[in-house]
Order: C-alpha cells, then sequence, then structure tokens
C-alpha cells in the first residue's frame, strides 16, 4: 500500500481517486475537504515527510497563472511567495513528486513542465492546459481521447464557470479522469515500493 499526501486538495478527488485503488491517501489544505475522508486542515508544508511514498502537489495558482498575468503589477512580493511555496512542494524529502498547475510562471522562473496534458485526452471534452512536474514518475499515459473536431474551439472548462466569489474553487479541482489516470498509472507503476 502506498502512502500519498495529495497537498493543497479541498476537493478531495485525487485523493479519492488513490483510496478506490486500495492506498493510504490523505489530502490537506487549509480549507476543510468537500468529500468526506481523511484529510488535514492546516499547511502542508508541516507535513512534508519522507514517510510519503507520492506527493501529488496543487499549488494556489492565483498569483502563478499566466491566465492571471494581466494581473501580476504591484503584486511582485506575493508572486515571489507563491513561488517560495512551489520551490518548498518540489524539494519536500518525498520520493516521488507531481507538482500540477495550469500553464504558469513556474515555467520560467522554477522549471519548464516534464509533461502538459489536456482533460480532452482523458475522457473529458474541454481544453485546458495542466502542466505535471514529475519527480520518479512516469508520464501520465491518456486513457479516453475525446474526438474534438476542432481543438481551438473546443469549450475551455474554466470559462465555462460563470463569475461568482466561488468560481476560483470550481475552476481549481481535478478533472476525475486525470485523478483516476494518475491513482491508476502512478499505483501500478509503484507497486513494487509499497510497503
Amino acid at each position: 500500500m502506498l502512502k500519498v499526501l495529495v497537498a493543497c486538495e479541498f476537493s478531495g478527488i485525487v485523493r479519492e481517486a488513490f483510496r478506490r485503488r486500495g492506498q493510504d491517501a490523505i489530502s490537506c489544505d487549509f480549507l476543510p475537504t468537500e468529500i468526506e475522508g481523511p484529510h488535514i486542515q492546516g499547511d502542508v508544508r508541516e507535513h512534508l515527510t519522507p514517510d510519503f511514498d507520492l506527493m501529488i502537489g496543487h499549488p494556489p495558482c492565483k498569483y502563478l497563472a499566466v491566465s492571471g498575468a494581466r494581473w501580476f503589477r504591484g503584486r511582485e512580493s506575493l508572486q515571489r511567495e507563491a513561488l517560495n511555496f512551489v520551490a518548498n512542494l518540489m524539494a519536500a524529502p518525498i520520493a516521488r513528486i507531481c507538482i500540477e498547475n495550469p500553464v504558469s510562471i513556474i515555467s520560467t522562473k522554477i522549471k519548464k513542465p516534464d509533461q502538459i496534458i489536456q482533460p480532452w485526452q482523458f475522457g473529458h471534452e474541454e481544453t485546458k492546459s495542466t502542466c505535471l512536474w514529475l519527480k520518479n514518475l512516469p508520464k501520465l499515459v491518456p486513457t479516453k481521447t475525446m474526438m474534438i473536431r476542432n481543438r481551438n474551439l473546443a469549450p475551455s472548462g474554466c470559462n465555462k464557470v460563470s463569475p461568482s466569489p466561488d468560481r476560483w474553487k470550481t475552476r481549481s479541482r481535478t478533472y476525475t479522469g486525470i485523478a483516476d489516470a494518475m491513482a491508476q498509472q502512478w499505483s501500478n507503476s509503484l507497486k513494487f515500493f509499497q510497503r
């Protein structure tokens, strides 16, 4: 059984995908979990230990995503803080790490992603370029490629969300097809490391 930490996840989507595969997964976020299950409410940096076999981190993208670049001016200190947080996650003493974020300044300020995936590669009809920074993990293999005639005109999962105070929460949730692929493929590839 793998011990999995899902960092910065309030939704429980990735955590539960791993738990359905028999893994010992726990999520951690400042917010309470939306799906009942093992969850630490607090600062994930206090829980980055080698006790975990795998960490999947979803650092907040508010000051990182290039989609919000027009708002960066005057927020340089917040952006540095966000980048330091990502660097802390990447440097965690955990053997296998995935950091997930949209196209962001992580690529230019820290390092380029190891893989860029789309929801339409995992059974969803939306487009949303999602970058993965991987440490000791194989790239995800698409599981169900949706036939979209013109991917440039395909609906963006982010753009379909109406403006509201909780819009960021909806936009930050991991697509279930991607979560299932992570759980299935990485559980299988890491089975020899299970405790």
